[in-house]
Formats: structure tokens, C-alpha cells, sequence
């Protein structure tokens, strides 16, 4: 069995990422994810490439074995796919965290629909161009 994945689908999906990220974490949700999430102005002035650069390169992870799943589907099955494994996976996989860790729903809120609409946008990206 071959793999035919799109190298140019898996960069756009990890990029899309950051598109959403940008959008989620500063216009729709910085200040109430940072109070709940416990992290102050300095702390985000630190470590900034480090951050980046591991986001990028895990989302370059994510984008791969989505796209290895996704495989010739199509941006339909694309979209539904990453919608599945954004909700099924991800974002449950972070709520049984979340409840043991005993944070707050807000914070489980934001972070697990971020992790849906990336998902989504991905799926949508690769199986389009694949």
C-alpha cells in the first residue's frame, strides 16, 4: 500500500494552524485565555520562537498523519475527518486532562474548539489538494 501524500496540502494544513491560532488566541479569545489559563504579558514575551517554531513543527506532524488518514478522500471527507478526530480525539483526549488537572471549563472551551476548527481547516486543506 502507497502513500500519495500532498507535501504542498500537509504545509498549507500545518500553516492554517496559525491562521487559526492567531485568530483564536489574540482577536476572539487572548485576554479571557490568558486569565484562564494562568499566563501573564511577560511570560508571553519569552520563549517566543520556541514556541513557534515546536508549534509549526508539530503541526507539520498533525498535518501528515491526517493526511496519511485522509488519504484520496476529497475536502468533504477531509473536512469531516479532521472535524472527527479534532472532536473525538483531541479535544476529549484534553477534557480527561482538564478534569484531572481540574481546570476550568472556559479554558477547556477555548483550547478544545481550537483544536476543532484547526482540525476541520486542515482536513478541508489536504483532502482538497491531495
Amino acid at each position: 500500500m502507497g502513500l500519495d501524500i500532498s507535501w504542498l496540502g500537509v504545509l498549507l494544513a500545518a500553516l492554517a494552524t496559525f491562521v487559526v491560532g492567531g485568530l483564536w488566541y489574540s482577536v476572539l479569545f487572548a485576554k479571557v485565555w490568558q486569565r484562564e489559563a494562568g499566563v501573564t504579558d511577560e511570560q508571553l514575551k519569552r520563549g517566543t520562537v520556541r514556541v513557534f517554531v515546536g508549534s509549526f513543527l508539530l503541526g507539520l506532524v498533525m498535518a501528515v498523519v491526517l493526511a496519511a488518514f485522509i488519504g484520496d478522500g476529497g475536502a468533504g471527507f477531509g473536512a469531516l475527518a479532521g472535524l472527527a478526530a479534532g472532536a473525538a480525539w483531541v479535544a476529549a483526549a484534553l477534557g480527561i486532562n482538564y478534569l484531572f488537572e481540574r481546570r476550568s471549563l472556559t479554558l477547556f472551551a477555548i483550547n478544545a474548539s481550537y483544536n476543532v476548527v484547526a482540525f476541520t481547516a486542515m482536513g478541508a486543506i489536504i483532502g482538497a489538494l491531495q
